[in-house]
């Protein structure tokens, strides 16, 4: 664990340089950390660090390092976290890269709704736009982006980049490969914690 200062008002907690399925948890823990120990303080997480953001007339930056050197990791039982089964449709006219995306993956288009369908997706980072939840889980062929981004993608649109799967909450650009759309309302500004959030887990169900 690394804690570097961001200026006078933030402070960055690293504890890897590269993305695994081990950092995830550490990150989905101290997350939890922070919520219970409950500092007057916000914070982002993000795949391999926690940003934290304070008011230096409220806390002070050696404060918060004392907070963060109590964390202790305790890793969160999967039975803890909720899985949200999201409807789909595949393909079509919501789903225009569908065909690219199964070529890629040497499957039909059938193949690849049932394949995509099979894993269980969870949420390890929220970033983007709002409400726009990073999912983790596929184990398929890297999806290269679009050479160039859509202008317009609408919301609830399910795409795809590497070997990560994520749902537009909004009309919005994006590069990423769509492959259905779901009618589900994703992110609600009056709802919070949001739909998805981090550390939550997805079904994706065909329709």
């Amino acid at each position: 664990m690394v804690i570097e200062e961001m200026g006078e008002r933030a402070i960055i907690v690293k504890f890897s340089d590269e993305i695994s399925s081990s950092v995830h948890k550490i990150i989905l823990a101290i997350d939890r950390f922070l919520t219970k120990s409950k500092p007057p303080v916000e914070w982002i997480p993000s795949y391999t660090s926690v940003t934290i953001f304070y008011d230096p007339e409220i806390i002070s930056c050696e404060e918060i390092v004392g907070i963060i050197k109590e964390f202790k990791y305790e890793e969160i039982e999967e039975s803890e976290k909720e899985i949200i089964e999201i409807p789909v449709v595949y393909g079509g006219k919501y789903g225009p890269d569908i065909e690219f995306v199964s070529d890629l993956n040497g499957m039909t288009v059938d193949e690849f709704i049932k394949f995509h369908s099979s894993f269980i997706y969870e949420v390890w980072m929220m970033g983007f736009m709002p409400g726009f939840a990073y999912l983790y889980g596929y184990s398929g062929s890297k999806i290269p982006r679009l050479e160039r981004p859509r202008k317009s993608v609408i919301a609830g649109s399910v795409g795809m980049a590497g070997n990560q799967c994520g749902i537009y909450p909004f009309d919005g650009p994006g590069g990423w490969r769509i492959i259905g759309k779901t009618e589900l309302k994703i992110f609600d500004i009056q709802k919070m914690p949001p739909s998805l959030d981090l550390g939550k887990r997805v079904r994706f169900i065909p329709l």
